[in-house]
């Protein structure tokens, strides 16, 4: 739970942190007095940090050094933030104008979604494709290809997900199944497909197309259920800082986690989160991402979560231009969609 903050303990935490952010400069009295509060002595700073410290938001590294922000510290300026969160319109418009352009594949947008996100944040960023079988049909479309095999299309209203399934079937079983599907699913979500109760009952009454249908759905549920990641790691290079061995020590913790797919699916899930808005973890609430700091949300299109996002850095990070980055991506994909 979140500690009570004089108006004054509140600025200076805040206020150091994101100065902290800038430039990784210790947090002193004097800084904080040149740069935020000139009205007070340095004096009355100095018992101030010390209670911050107390408290647990600030530490120091060194007896006679400046101090650095705790986990806890992060915590409450990431909260503090957030509450008072404005979106910039300047980013609104970008975030448009790039939105306009996309696929309706929902598998090229939530590329894009990683992408443009991890060009606004200059960070590492991971997609978690987890929400397919909540999607709601429109319309199934099956396309024989060659070799065995055909091409089957989900039109659904966040998208369209496509699927090459192992099958030989001729062209009109493959149109034949499609209408039926169709006809049977629309506006139903493809997870109640993949249960197969109503399907079932019919099959019966299919028996041209009934061999087709049965590996659509073996290979359908296989698709739903393996762990999609879109991982976006090129940005981790850009943490290192030549004059800060700390920062190496970052970045290949970073790194470290990136190249973790099971890890990572597990840290950015977001499907059992309470709210559709961000969440942070920091690295000393989860030892699986220790030295790290995941800011991370659903993507919902037209209503419907249909994976988790999140950005990947140290926990000394500018939350607020990242959180800004995140909030107008969802919120347009949200919008766009409907």
């Amino acid at each position: 739970m979140k500690k009570e903050l004089s108006d004054r303990k509140k600025h200076i935490l805040c206020s150091a942190i994101e100065d902290y952010i800038k430039d990784a400069s210790p947090i002193t009295s004097g800084a904080v007095k040149d740069k935020h509060i000139q009205q007070v002595s340095t004096a009355t700073l100095r018992n101030e940090l010390n209670a911050l410290e107390a408290m647990g938001y600030l530490k120091q590294l060194h007896t006679s050094g400046g101090r650095v922000p705790t986990t806890e510290g992060y915590r409450y300026y990431v909260s503090s933030l957030l509450e008072n969160f404005q979106v910039d319109e300047n980013q609104l418009k970008k975030v448009e104008n790039d939105l306009k352009e996309r696929t309706t594949s929902l598998k090229d947008i939530l590329s894009s979604v990683a992408n443009l996100v991890s060009k606004a944040t200059n960070m590492p960023t991971v997609i978690l494709a987890n929400g397919y079988d909540k999607l709601i049909i429109d319309d199934i479309r099956i396309i024989p290809l060659i070799d065995g095999e055909a091409l089957v299309l989900f039109r659904t209203k966040s998208g369209i997900v496509n699927h090459t399934i192992k099958v030989k079937a001729s062209e009109k079983a493959c149109d034949d199944a499609g209408k039926y599907l169709t006809k049977l699913f629309n506006g139903k979500t493809i997870g109640e497909l993949l249960e197969g109760d109503i399907l079932y009952t019919s099959l019966q009454e299919v028996e041209s197309f009934k061999s087709l249908i049965e590996s659509l759905i073996e290979s359908m549920r296989a698709f739903v259920q393996a762990r999609k990641l879109d991982i976006r790691g090129e940005s981790a290079t850009n943490l290192l800082d030549e004059n800060e061995h700390q920062s190496v020590v970052e970045t290949k913790r970073i790194l470290n986690l990136l190249g973790d797919e099971e890890c990572l699916c597990e840290v950015i899930d977001t499907t059992n989160q309470e709210t559709d808005d961000l969440s942070i973890t920091l690295g000393d609430e989860n030892e699986k991402v220790e030295g790290c700091a995941l800011i991370k949300a659903p993507i919902v299109i037209n209503g419907t979560p249909v994976a988790s996002l999140a950005v990947i850095g140290p926990e000394r990070m500018d939350y607020a231009s990242i959180a800004s980055a995140i909030k107008v991506v969802m919120g347009e994909l949200n919008d766009k969609g409907r």
